[in-house]
C-alpha cells in the first residue's frame, strides 16, 4: 500500500480523505483508549507490537495490522512486589540488540514518585517470548528510557533525568555491551531553557530515536503534561561529535508537533517505527481530549505517517482526526 499525494495531504491536514480505502487495508485512530499513554510500536516477523503505560505492570500486545492492535490480547511480561520497582510502572519499550529483545521501563515505589528509576527485562528471539527481570540501570531519578544507536560510538541509554540540573532534561549514558548495564559519565544533552518548553513547569522528557535521510534525531516532549502545550520537539546530531556532549545537538526552533487540532491536546511522548517494506516512517504518540492536558490514563494512542519536506526537514503534520481513514503501513 502507498499514500497518493492527495492522501498524504489529507493526513497532514487531519481531514477526512474523499477517496475510499478498503477496510481490510485501513485503520482509524485511536489505537488504544483509554490506557494509551507513552506508546511504542515495533514491527517484526509479520507483527506489530504495541506497549504503553499500565502503571502496575508491563504488557505487550501484537497484531498483523495497526487496526488489529485495537482488539489484540495483551500479554503481561512483568509485575513485581519488590518495594523499589513495584509501582508507577511507566513507558515500557522493546528493543532488539545482539539478537535478543530487551524491554526498558521506569518503575518505583508505592508511596511517591521520588524513587523512579530505569529497569530492564531480557527476552528472547521475538518480542512475544518470555521476559525475565535483568537489572536496575540507574541509581538516581530517571524515567522514559530508550535506546539510541550511533555508528562508531555504540548504543546509548537516553532518558529524562535531573543529573546536576534543576529541571527534567534529556540525558545520555553509554549502554554496556551486555545491554543490561550502563557505563561511564552521564551527559545532559538538552535542558528546557526556552520559553516554549516551560508551560506548567520546564520539562524535557520522553526521548525517541529517529534515523531518517542519513540523519540521527532524538525527538522529545516539552512542557508539563498537565497542560495542553505538551508537544514534540527534536534534537539533531551533528554526525561527528561525542553524543554525550550538548554541543553535538541542535534543538528545533519550537515544537514540531502539537495539539489544539481536531480535538487533541497534549500530543507527545512518541516513538517511531518503520513500515513492513521499510519505505515509510510512522509516528506513534499519545494525546488527550482534555483541553487542559492530562498525565493520567485518559490519554490514548495515535498513529500517523511522518513525512519530510523538499529540503529534507521533518514534517510531522498535524494530529489527524479520529474519523480519518489511514492506509495501513506499506
Amino acid at each position: 500500500m502507498f499514500f497518493t499525494p492527495k492522501r498524504v495531504l489529507a493526513a497532514l491536514l487531519g481531514i477526512t480523505c474523499p477517496f475510499s480505502i478498503s477496510p481490510v487495508t485501513a485503520f482509524t485512530n485511536s489505537i488504544r483508549s483509554p490506557g494509551g499513554s507513552d506508546p511504542q510500536i515495533v514491527y517484526t516477523g509479520g507483527y506489530y507490537y504495541l506497549m504503553s503505560t499500565t502503571w502496575t505492570n508491563v504488557q505487550i500486545a501484537r497484531a498483523t495490522t495497526i487496526e488489529g492492535l485495537k482488539t489484540a490480547s495483551r500479554k503481561t511480561v512483568y509485575n513485581s512486589s519488590e518495594a523499589n520497582r513495584c509501582c508507577n510502572v511507566w513507558a515500557p519499550e522493546v528493543h532488539y540488540l545482539g539478537g535478543i529483545w530487551y524491554i526498558y521501563f521506569s518503575a518505583g515505589n508505592a508511596d511517591n514518585l521520588d524513587g523512579q528509576n530505569l529497569h530492564v527485562l531480557k527476552g528472547g528471539a521475538t518480542p512475544w517470548d518470555d521476559f525475565t527481570y535483568a537489572a536496575q540501570l540507574t541509581n538516581e531519578w530517571s524515567i522514559d528510557g530508550t535506546i539510541v544507536r550511533f555508528n562508531g560510538w555504540g548504543n546509548y541509554l537516553a532518558s529524562s533525568c535531573f543529573h546536576g540540573v534543576k529541571y527534567q532534561s534529556i540525558c545520555f549514558q553509554k549502554l554496556g555491551d551486555d545491554n543490561i548495564s550502563v557505563t561511564g559519565n552521564i551527559g545532559v544533552i538538552s535542558q528546557p531553557t526556552n520559553s516554549w518548553e516551560q508551560s506548567g513547569t520546564p520539562v524535557n522528557e520522553g526521548p525517541a530515536a529517529l534515523y531518517i535521510n542519513g540523519k540521527t534525531y532524538v525527538a522529545y516532549s516539552a512542557n508539563y503534561c498537565w497542560t495542553p502545550d505538551y508537544c514534540i520537539a527534536t534534537l539533531e546530531w551533528d554526525g561527528s561529535t561525542d553524543p554525550l556532549s550538548a554541543s553535538a545537538w541542535t534543538k528545533s526552533n519550537g515544537c514540531l508537533f502539537k495539539g489544539g487540532v481536531n480535538g487533541h491536546y497534549g500530543t507527545g511522548h512518541n516513538a517511531f517505527f518503520q513500515s513492513p517494506d521499510g519505505s515509510q516512517t510512522w509516528n506513534v504518540y499519545h494525546a488527550t481530549s482534555n483541553s487542559a492536558g492530562a498525565c493520567d490514563d485518559s490519554r490514548y494512542t495515535m498513529v500517523q505517517l511522518l513525512n519530510t519536506n523538499a529540503d529534507g526537514s521533518l514534517n510531522f503534520g498535524k494530529p489527524v482526526a479520529l474519523s480519518f481513514d489511514s492506509a495501513e503501513p506499506a
